[in-house]
């Protein structure tokens, strides 16, 4: 029997999964690093954190299994997308890395836009340039810390930070790329205008492959942190959100995916790259070699819950504590006490600014509705029903660009509570499946790495052999009618506020 290991560089921690041939997880192990905020709107994290969470993860993996390193044949990476690790000439960190969520670099964008244009930018990337790709970073970082621009020798993502510890080869994949606003998508490859316009050396961008692609092997440093054996392939990985879909088995056509993580992300797989016209969805390379996928995607959707844990539930997290239980299961449980509507209590969910439909970073999270017969419990389902609003949303934008899809699959952390998934489904007006595991992007790539030690044949014989559904949850007629009264509110509100957003932001800044 074979094995495989994947890893996932998340923005709360770094998820090491260790699986057989056959898909079966054996161990997984995940350790957490902290988020940095600044500024206001700022969001870094330090690339050692990643490194020390990710080879103690592996070597947790590996020791919990009791698995002969001999017989792990591949390993998989990947992680959050977009965010900017720059190295010197002795690939040292220049500075902490930029993360996807920072909105610092809406004048970049825009200036970025204006002097590549919008025509060049759109038929090169498939997406217009936004504040959280990695472009707009490279430009701030020249435009307001031009002592370390100058450093530079290389531009990583925060997945391949981590390869190139662990092989010592500067690699990336096109899923990963497709959101740095540098790749040309529909080619596959580093987009000559773009890097033109931002005057980026094509020699400070790593070497792309495909994600089941053999990118390096484990290198000795990282063999004897890691326990794994030196020579081990690592293969291209993808980017979260694309791994998330080959773990969910979205890698054919009539297959869509509803992820509640700290993002929220609504999948779709593609023969053929395929843009919405106003550019409120955004479309990349898919893990699958020579395909695409669109997706919407909302910046906090379980990221809204866990502010709402963190920031007014520490009884629930104490109590939670005590019982050894998950402190959103008894969130959760509180919300189901809440009619449908929440008595008129509507949450949005901007809480980071918003990509999808608004690419808005001055958007803010709001309230409203609030009346003295609310208490916690309203809040709470305000929130997972605000969420599931901002994924129809990304729903609709996908289903008007005439995409066919017979099956709509859940995953991520809001999959797992049964109250959520009924507010999705009830939302959603469609069937939501929930598949037989739910690891997420760490068990994505650990797949990619079976196709890639050629364990498989290809993307969808891997996913085919690991994965199959399990339960469905219908929507309820009368609950689906209800929320649309609901829904159309919640629609309008972005449009009422979205100027006293921009000028709540003059006033922050």
């Amino acid at each position: 029997m074979k094995y495989l290991i994947g890893l996932d560089v998340g923005t709360s921690g770094a998820k090491a999964l260790l699986i057989d041939q056959e898909g079966t997880v054996l161990a997984d192990s995940t350790r957490e690093y902290p988020l940095l905020t600044p500024r206001p709107n700022w969001a870094e994290q330090h690339p050692a954190d990643w490194w020390e969470a990710s080879h103690t993860a592996i070597a947790d993996v590996i020791g919990a299994s009791g698995v002969d390193p001999a017989d792990i044949a591949g390993v998989g990476l990947s992680g959050q997308m977009h965010g900017s690790v720059f190295l010197d000439a002795d690939n040292r960190v220049v500075r902490p890395a930029i993360l996807w969520c920072d909105q610092r670099t809406a004048a970049q964008c825009e200036a970025l836009t204006s002097e590549i244009g919008a025509e060049t930018v759109v038929a090169e990337t498939l997406n217009p340039i936004l504040t959280g790709f990695q472009a707009p970073k490279i430009r701030w970082l020249a435009d307001e810390e031009p002592d370390n621009y100058a450093r530079v020798a290389m531009v990583l993502l925060p997945k391949d930070y981590i390869r190139f510890m662990l092989t010592g080869e500067f690699a990336t994949e096109v899923s990963d790329a497709s959101g740095t606003c540098l790749l040309n998508v529909p080619r596959r490859r580093w987009s000559g205008p773009m890097l033109d316009g931002l005057g980026l050396d094509a020699a400070k961008l790593p070497a792309v492959y495909e994600s089941p692609e053999v990118s390096g092997r484990i290198n000795a440093p990282a063999a004897a942190l890691t326990g794994l054996l030196e020579g081990t392939p690592v293969v291209g990985g993808a980017g979260d959100q694309a791994a998330g879909a080959v773990g969910n088995g979205i890698v054919r056509p009539g297959l869509i995916s509803v992820t509640t993580g700290t993002s929220g992300v609504v999948f779709v797989y593609l023969d053929e790259p395929l843009m919405d016209e106003q550019l409120r969805t955004h479309t990349f390379c898919h893990a699958v070699p020579g395909k695409w996928h669109t997706m919407g995607a909302m910046l906090s959707a379980g990221g809204s819950l866990r502010w709402m844990r963190d920031s007014l539930c520490d009884a629930e997290v104490g109590i939670a504590c005590n019982m050894g239980v998950d402190p959103y299961a008894l969130m959760t449980a509180q919300a189901a006490q809440a009619p449908l509507g929440c008595n008129g209590l509507i949450f949005l969910p901007y809480l980071t600014g918003e990509r999808c439909p608004y690419p808005d970073p001055h958007a803010r999270g709001v309230f409203f509705g609030l009346n003295l017969t609310h208490d916690k419990r309203h809040m709470i389902r305000a929130v997972l029903e605000g969420v599931s609003f901002g994924l129809r949303d990304c729903f609709e934008l996908i289903a008007g660009l005439g995409v066919d899809f017979t099956q709509v699959r859940a995953s991520g952390g809001g999959s797992r509570s049964k109250l959520w998934r009924q507010v999705q489904a009830d939302v959603l007006r469609h069937d939501i499946c929930t598949i037989n595991v739910d690891q997420g992007a760490a068990y994505g790539v650990a797949l990619l790495a079976a196709v890639g030690a050629g364990l498989y044949d290809n993307v969808a014989d891997a996913t085919d052999a690991a994965i199959s559904v399990v339960d469905t949850t219908a929507p309820d007629a009368g609950r689906s009618e209800a929320y649309e009264g609901y829904y159309a509110i919640y629609r309008g509100l972005y449009q009422d506020l979205r100027e006293r957003f921009a000028d709540l932001a003059d006033l922050v800044t």
